[in-house]
C-alpha cells in the first residue's frame, strides 16, 4: 500500500503548528529566566505570614 502525497492544506498546518510551538517554547524560556534572575538577584521574599509559619 503505498502512502499518498501530503496535501498542500497539512503542509500549511504542520508550518503553522512548528512556528506556534517556537512561540511557546521562546515564552516558556522568557517566563523562566525571568523567574531565575528574580530568584537569585536576591529581591525575592517570602509574604510575612509564611515567614513567620516557618520558624
Amino acid at each position: 500500500m503505498a502512502l499518498s502525497k501530503e496535501h498542500e492544506l497539512h503542509q500549511r498546518r504542520k508550518g503553522r503548528n512548528i512556528g506556534v510551538g517556537l512561540l511557546l517554547v521562546g515564552f516558556i524560556v522568557l517566563v523562566f529566566s525571568l523567574t531565575f534572575v528574580k530568584v537569585t538577584r536576591g529581591d525575592f521574599e517570602l509574604p510575612k505570614a509564611e515567614q513567620e509559619v516557618s520558624q
